[in-house]
């Protein structure tokens, strides 16, 4: 019997841990659109990668040398590695 009201209370605990993470998740995205932002994915940018170090960066900060990108003007102005 002691077994079977464990079993009982066990899974009654998490439903109401699975509910309470619905209603959290649910909230979230109320108040996010009541903010009137949109989640992070619909405003993600375009990556480059760095020519000289390989550490990518979004592509708004490139500057352009020779036909490559880099991440900085520093990086832009010594010569290649790769």
């Amino acid at each position: 019997m002691t077994r079977i009201l464990f079993w009982i209370a066990l899974i009654i605990l998490v439903a109401l841990a699975i509910r309470a993470k619905l209603r959290a998740a649910v909230g979230r995205q109320a108040a996010a659109a009541r903010r009137g932002t949109a989640p992070a994915r619909q405003n993600a940018e375009a990556m480059a990668c760095c020519a000289q170090c390989g550490v990518y960066f979004p592509a708004s900060e490139v500057v352009r040398a020779g036909g490559r990108d880099y991440c900085c003007p520093a990086h832009a102005r010594l010569p290649s590695t790769k």
